[in-house]
């Protein structure tokens, strides 16, 4: 990166980018309270930096995921910069806003006072947030346009359903959050459509089913130990999964297990090391202890990916054939990783908390802010069924439903994002 500017910017792969800071309530209940730090980067055509353009917010996936670190010019954020002023916040508890991480969180007390904490990390609060930046950004009657990936598009419905006011247009791509459906029915989809993944991809890859099972057999009958020193288990083997739902990971994971054996007959350093890094949470604990508090809206999850899958006797540790499981979290979790362990308590206390509202049906139903949303048909994160019903019950979203891509279109291509705008442009 080479300086751009006296203001701090650099230039970057064509692009120019700014770093931002904010303040902000820990919880918007107490806005005379505690305070937290918020970073944002913007970014902007590096050919024309000045050019007055509108600003898009981009709302990361997760939850508990930093911003993208744009490497250039390419991709969605290359196509975005043509028609806006990026701002790529890293939402609170993530990357360079105050941190949210064991080591954090230990330093607040007890279990009981770090899961009070951490009932401020949901969308409503990043929503809160995201009007905070505006207003420093913009001004107090500003509009800008949001882009939501993922757990990102859940955060925007939250948007639409309290701040609708001050939002110009709305893309959601794999992100059309169930509105009406509560835990427990969002896990019963997600598993039907894991199981589905798993056929798929042993189709694609039949030789990774032999290798799936002489794994899991090596672990059960011997004590592997992953690089950070836990424990490799069967259920920790069987979440692997989490790449089936995305296509630019599936065939990492037939790579993986096709190396999984040394010419020993004991599992691979290779392998090892690369189930350690798709395993660990190290980088983001914040998205296992709140993950599952996404999908309650008035509700308490209680574990529900735990609760709903041991009805399912296929996804067994001990089922024939063993069966992935995929964006679960579960209790175990939070015995095995080192970088949960610390956290067991609190988040056994969030499982069991009764959440607020998410959203506004009413005012969501009234909506009249131009929404364009990619539904991907066979995405295993965000059921595409429920992803229908919600486009149903938001006034005016248009979606584009497709099979071309799978959760990471966003990622794969700039085409989506180009199809979004002009959607919402009424081009398409």
């Amino acid at each position: 990166m080479i300086p751009a500017g006296r203001d701090g910017s650099v230039r970057l792969g064509g692009l120019v980018a700014r770093d931002h800071w904010f303040d902000a309530p820990l919880s918007y209940e107490a806005p005379d309270g505690e305070r937290i730090r918020l970073y944002a980067r913007e970014v902007v055509s590096a050919s024309a930096p000045d050019r007055d353009l509108p600003w898009l917010l981009f709302l990361q996936g997760g939850p508990g995921g930093k911003a993208t670190r744009p490497p250039g010019a390419s991709g969605w954020v290359g196509r975005a910069v043509q028609d806006f002023r990026v701002l790529l916040l890293d939402q609170r508890g993530t990357g360079r806003s105050t941190p949210a991480t064991a080591a954090t969180l230990a330093a607040r007390g007890d279990a009981a006072a770090q899961a009070e904490y951490l009932s401020h990390f949901r969308a409503d609060a990043i929503v809160a947030d995201a009007e905070v930046i505006r207003r420093a950004l913009i001004g107090d009657d500003g509009r800008w346009h949001v882009l939501g990936q993922s757990f990102g598009g859940f955060c925007s419905l939250t948007y639409l359903s309290f701040a609708p006011e001050h939002l110009d247009s709305v893309m959601v791509t794999g992100g059309l959050a169930p509105l009406t459906a509560g835990p427990d029915d969002v896990y019963a989809a997600t598993y039907r459509t894991v199981e589905r993944k798993n056929a798929q991809f042993h189709a694609a890859f039949p030789q990774a089913r032999e290798q799936l099972e002489a794994v899991a057999a090596f672990v059960r009958a011997n004590d592997v130990v992953l690089p950070d020193g836990s424990r490799l288990t069967v259920p920790r083997l069987q979440a692997l999964g989490l790449a089936l739902g995305a296509k630019s990971a599936i065939p990492g994971l037939a790579y993986l297990l096709e190396e999984a054996f040394a010419a020993d007959g004991v599992l691979s350093d290779t392998f090892l090391a690369g189930a350690w890094q798709a395993l660990s949470f190290a980088s983001q604990p914040l998205y296992a202890v709140v993950h599952e508090a996404c999908y309650a809206h008035n509700a308490a999850t209680r574990w529900s990916a735990r609760r709903v899958g041991a009805e399912l006797a296929q996804f067994a540790p001990d089922a024939d054939p063993l069966l992935l499981t995929g964006e679960m979290i579960y209790p175990w979790m939070f015995e095995h990783d080192p970088a949960l362990i610390p956290l067991r308590d609190t988040a056994q206390l969030l499982a069991e908390r009764e959440w607020g509202p998410l959203y506004d049906l009413d005012r969501l139903a009234a909506n009249t802010v131009p929404v364009a949303a990619a539904l991907y048909a066979d995405d295993m994160y965000v059921d595409a069924g429920f992803s229908r019903d919600t486009a149903a019950r938001v006034r005016g979203v248009r979606t584009w439903e497709t099979n071309a891509h799978e959760h990471d279109g966003l990622r794969e291509t700039e085409d989506v994002v180009d199809r979004l705008i002009r959607m919402n442009r009424g081009e398409l």
